[in-house]
């Protein structure tokens, strides 16, 4: 079968599918295959696509195709493959290929059920990122099988960034996974009966992750008032409890500038407001607030029980998730109104469905934006559920197998869409789960609820980095780990130390945990050990209020990061290898970042450890605030790290403030 030029694409039909190749923004081509009619209305993260004027195709009798669009060229084969190249220089950037070696066509579309994949070549050397956070502990995940599935402490984002010079968005929300073998990468999705992706040519990481964002949309301005320090913990009980930490806050001369009330703080799941005796007068409360210049986020679950204030009215317009098996999907969580038990199973509002997105927007506008809150903690919004009972979700979008991936981003959207037509320009929602597109919705994504170990602590750094080239610039941790940590115990308070200080340099820095001793049960009234600086003793306590005060240091250096970021999608915090694409040895380095082009970070993500190797990449110097030395890029330095701080460099030159830090407990480095 032969191409032609269709509608500023390519096309081939042929006798087991319908192959379409077209420019889709600058320098990029989108890919579809069906084993029918292509579905324009198909649902994925790709905006309508930036013209692409000067973009070249033609077709040969031979039956072969060429497109170029920018930076990017598409060679066609008679049989269908594609191959990819950079056009100026015809170096090959990605090939699809056969799921053997010795088939030419690459097979994509199964008939039963709809599955689908889609192979290409593998290559040594390559080295793979992004795909969205991931708890594995490697930046570079070639050689990794990632499941593309929403779960806590999971969110899949199907944009994988290669040291090759592209970028694939695999634009298909269904369930699915992604092999990066050494023979060969293979992309699948359970269901739907279609082939949807997208690829971009980049001279350096940092255009590859612009072209992105500029497909998948531009990320918000961070409002100013979420650079500054973030305190939360499991979980405030009452408005005075709340209050009287931030009222402390204030007495202390602490910088404090958003607190969090946690779940549970409604009377009914779904209920989405606040319950009137444990938090009365809400308004006033967030106005005492605003008075000390902190701003209020409260909790929001998906999760909606039944004699709830919108119970009734989601489920007779269809507005709640449907099960598989029959009836509505339901799940047991937490209530105050179980005698016997105090789980209660409840349902799940469908974020797929536009007038269910609508229905909590109205509740969430006239139960807290009305009283002053206007950022929201869009919590368990994979939604959480077991594995099997996921499955069997059916959405107004469809089954779960085939859309599954779009519940998150749906859900920030209706947060989105709702604070922008109420006047607010910057919206911000800390979600634990994303998928491609999230960005454009003011994503804050958390790493969900993680261990307190140092081992936890070391993930996080590779989870942050794959989030920041998944084309998410705002990401935290929860600050210590979430399950557990005893505020006495001295092994605690030194992973505790090692974490803030690692936090201070994060997107958005965020204080939470569920600290020991913390209530025995899951239940409506549970909560845990206190979780504020002044909790972890003196020495702690000292080391924390530095970099509080650290932090503010940097937040006018953060906005303009915020800035950067909505222009041209480049994340704050970034791998070395974002601004030193030629350096070779910046690609291996994964347990350091940069917090823009100028800021060079170094945890201490280990137990004992008073110094560290710091590799500083080439085609810069550097200067050690902690003794003032000018050291040299393209070499590894022993840098002290007493338990007071971590290394942070500053390029040579950098517009950076002098960081304060505290003089360190040997005044050498050693270089190699």
């Amino acid at each position: 079968m032969s191409y032609s030029i269709r509608a500023g694409g390519l096309e081939r039909h042929g006798a087991r599918e319908v192959l379409r190749v077209e420019p889709w923004g600058p320098d990029a081509v989108r890919v579809r295959a069906s084993a029918g009619t292509i579905d324009p209305a198909a649902p994925g993260a790709l905006g309508s696509p930036a013209p692409a004027p000067l973009a070249e195709l033609s077709v040969t009798e031979d039956g072969r195709a060429r497109l170029v669009n920018g930076r990017i060229a598409v060679e066609a084969a008679a049989d269908g493959r594609l191959r990819f190249r950079h056009a100026a220089s015809g170096r090959e950037l990605l090939a699809e290929r056969g799921p053997e070696a010795h088939h030419h066509a690459a097979a994509r579309i199964h008939a039963a059920g709809g599955r689908t994949e889609q192979h290409f070549a593998a290559y040594d050397g390559e080295r793979l990122h992004g795909l969205g956070q991931h708890l594995h502990g490697r930046l570079d995940q070639k050689g990794c099988v990632v499941d593309l599935v929403q779960a806590n402490t999971v969110a899949a984002v199907p944009f994988l960034h290669s040291s090759r010079g592209y970028g694939l968005l695999w634009n298909n929300p269904a369930t699915g996974r992604v092999e990066l073998g050494a023979d060969q990468t293979r992309w699948t999705a359970d269901a739907g009966g279609r082939i949807d992706y997208w690829i971009t040519a980049g001279d350096t990481p940092a255009q590859v992750l612009d072209a992105y964002t500029l497909a998948t949309g531009r990320p918000p301005l961070l409002p100013a008032w979420a650079s500054g320090f973030w305190q939360s913990k499991l979980r405030y009980r009452t408005r005075d409890e709340l209050l009287a930490v931030a009222r402390e806050y204030r007495e202390r001369g602490l910088p404090l500038s958003v607190i969090v009330c946690d779940f549970f703080h409604w009377p009914r799941m779904g209920d989405w407001r606040f319950e009137e005796h444990e938090w009365p007068e809400p308004a006033s409360m967030v106005a005492e607030l605003a008075e000390l210049g902190v701003k209020l986020a409260v909790s929001v679950w998906p999760t909606v029980e039944p004699g709830g204030d919108s119970y009734d009215e989601l489920r007779s317009a269809g507005q709640l998730v449907r099960d598989a098996a029959g009836g509505l999907l339901t799940f047991p969580w937490p209530t105050r109104y179980a005698e016997e038990s105090p789980l209660a199973p409840m349902a799940y509002y469908d974020a797929t469905h536009p007038a269910a997105r609508a229905a909590l927007w109205r509740r969430l506008d006239g139960n807290y934006r009305a009283h002053g809150v206007a950022c929201f903690w869009l919590d368990a919004c994979e939604p959480d559920l077991p594995p099997d009972l996921a499955a069997r979700a059916v959405y107004a979008a469809g089954p779960a197998a085939e859309v599954a991936n779009l519940y998150p981003v749906l859900h920030a959207r209706a947060v989105a869409d709702g604070l922008r037509a109420a006047g607010e320009e910057r919206p911000l929602s800390l979600v634990r789960s994303a998928w491609a597109g999230s960005q454009a919705h003011g994503a804050l994504l958390w790493s969900g609820d993680i261990p307190t170990t140092f081992d936890s602590l070391a993930r996080q750094i590779r989870a942050g980095l794959n989030v920041a080239m998944s084309g998410i610039p705002w990401w935290n941790t929860d600050i210590g780990g979430f399950s557990g940590g005893d505020p006495d115990d001295p092994a605690y308070r030194e992973l505790l130390v090692r974490w803030f200080q690692y936090g201070t340099f994060c997107p958005v820095m965020r204080l939470h945990g569920d600290r020991q001793p913390h209530h025995p049960a899951f239940s409506a009234d549970m909560t845990g050990g206190p979780n504020e600086v002044w909790s972890y003793g003196e020495r702690a306590y000292g080391i924390l209020r530095d970099h509080l005060l650290l932090r503010e240091r940097l937040r006018p250096y953060l906005h303009a990061l915020s800035g950067e970021a909505h222009r041209t999608g480049a994340p704050p915090m970034r791998p070395l290898f974002f601004d030193f694409p030629a350096d070779e040895r910046a690609w291996a380095v994964d347990d350091q970042f940069l917090l823009g082009p100028d800021v060079l970070v170094a945890p201490v993500y280990e137990a004992g450890v008073r110094s560290r190797p710091v590799y500083l990449p080439s085609g810069a110097r550097w200067l050690d605030p902690a003794t003032g030395r000018l050291l040299e890029g393209g070499a590894v330095h022993e840098l002290d790290a007493p338990l007071e701080r971590i290394p942070v460099l500053l390029r040579e030159g950098a517009a950076v403030a002098t960081l304060p830090v505290t003089a360190p407990t040997t005044p050498g480095t050693r270089t190699t």
